[in-house]
């Protein structure tokens, strides 16, 4: 937590670390996917996006503007990364080898733990020296930046839903479209 200064975000780097996450995890699944050793291609696999996951969390970080100086533990950082990559490669892992629902619910909250031990391991790894100023700071607020990130996301899903549940069932898409246009009642010739 830091106190004694406002924090604001720099908005295009925040999106430049969304768009770092995406693409390594689908370099990951893509060389876990499509490698023909299964081993080598896992660990490659867990390395790229654990790294990825990593640098997602500290471009996050870099995008903080606050009036003062952030500083980072090597070694936390370092065992940060480690942990990235040790989940992501279980991640890989898991979705390669689990097939049963109590076995993937096991591991997404394995996951779900692992992801949060290192984002706490790198927040550990941060401190900030607070350096008072009256000057405005650049960038936009957590609420700034958020509220419209959930209301397009709440709106993707609400749109999307939409479509789901007014698309037609899967035998009338498969119907001729001679039998749809028929009325009611009247038979076939």
């Amino acid at each position: 937590r830091v106190s004694g200064t406002d924090i604001r975000y720099d908005v295009p780097l925040t999106l430049v670390s969304l768009l770092v996450a995406v693409l390594v995890v689908c370099a990951g699944v893509f060389a876990v996917g499509y490698g023909r050793n299964r081993a080598p291609a896992l660990l490659l696999g867990g390395l790229t996006t654990g790294i990825g996951v990593a640098s997602m969390h500290y471009l996050g970080m870099a995008a903080m503007r606050l009036h003062g100086e952030v500083n980072y533990d090597p070694v936390r950082v370092g065992l940060s990364v480690l942990i990235a990559v040790a989940a992501a490669t279980a991640a890989l892992w898991a979705a390669l080898n689990t097939r049963s629902p109590l076995a993937v619910a096991s591991a997404s909250l394995i996951m779900g733990a692992a992801v949060s031990s290192m984002h706490y391991t790198g927040m550990f790894a941060v401190s900030v020296r607070v350096t008072p100023s009256g000057e405005a700071l650049p960038g936009a607020t957590a609420m700034q930046f958020i509220f419209p990130l959930a209301v397009g996301l709440g709106s993707y899903l609400f749109l999307t839903s939409a479509f789901v549940a007014l698309s037609p069932p899967a035998r009338e898409r498969q119907a001729p479209v001679s039998a749809r246009q028929q009325p009611a009642g009247s038979t076939a010739p």
